[in-house]
């Protein structure tokens, strides 16, 4: 799962491999930046074990929430191993960081606060505060989230690079019917978020949840990460919450600056 690119999975005849426990990280070690969705046969192939023995270690890793299968019946990393990534020292240190300036926002707001950096075509939700409000649980530590329609990922997703912007156009999934499915609809949004400083995303991806999101910055005002705050529907003070959201983000951006972590990738 390597952010560098793709690498080798272990050998099937590596001693490491030879366990259960050996071939159950064989197959995720078939996934990796460049092979994050794959078919049976693809890992397979890629671990040069058996297809019988690949769909069993498959089925039990399912089972246990490290692998997902998607509707497409292909096969991505599961939210238990995302949640066991967000514990390394890169998003550990970010969550640190980041809690107090979210802990004063929901004081302000009593509604769901999160902050979440860019993983592949999704937002990885490396922190969250539950709000005291009752609605509908999408995003926790660990869950991916996606790009177009979740605030936080609409702000990486507007600041993002051409190429993943393309990629993302090309399979716009609908979760509600207010998710916006369609290139020429979503294009002048994103273009709308770079040039007002924040997301604003009602119901696109829960029906009754709002969710709001602002730019962090890291070194040469780079995004390197979302807050937002998760709000229902009904709630009228949108404008005021942005206005404390963006406030928080400008204070947190400058004291990750101040603690050397102005380009997350690069403490990977």
């Amino acid at each position: 799962m390597s952010a560098q690119g793709s690498k080798p999975p272990i050998s099937p005849e590596s001693p490491d491999s030879k366990s259960v426990t050996g071939r159950a990280f064989l197959v995720l070690d078939a996934f990796d930046a460049e092979h994050r969705h794959q078919s049976l046969a693809s890992i397979a192939r890629r671990t040069g074990l058996p297809l019988t023995t690949c769909h069993r270690l498959v089925h039990e890793l399912v089972a246990q929430g490290a692998l997902t299968r998607t509707l497409d019946g292909s096969y991505e990393i599961g939210s238990k191993i995302w949640r066991l990534g967000i514990l390394a020292s890169l998003h550990s240190d970010l969550r640190e960081v980041a809690l107090p300036y979210m802990e004063d926002i929901y004081q302000l707001a009593n509604d769901a606060v999160q902050i979440g950096v860019l993983d592949g075509f999704r937002c990885l939700i490396v922190e969250r505060i539950a709000g005291s409000r009752t609605l509908e649980v999408i995003s926790k530590p660990g869950a991916r989230l996606p790009l177009h329609a979740s605030g936080v990922g609409k702000v990486l997703l507007a600041h993002g690079s051409n190429d993943l912007q393309n990629a993302v156009f090309a399979s716009l999934e609908s979760y509600t019917g207010q998710t916006i499915t369609e290139v020429a609809v979503l294009k002048p949004q994103l273009q709308e978020i770079k040039s007002k400083g924040f997301a604003h995303s009602k119901e696109e991806l829960a029906v009754g949840a709002t969710s709001l999101a602002v730019p962090i910055l890291g070194y040469g005002n780079k995004v390197i990460a979302a807050l937002g705050i998760v709000t229902p529907v009904e709630n009228r003070d949108i404008e005021r919450m942005v206005s404390v959201l963006k406030v928080s983000a400008n204070a947190l951006s400058k004291k990750l600056i101040l603690n050397g972590m102005g380009d997350l990738n690069q403490r990977v």
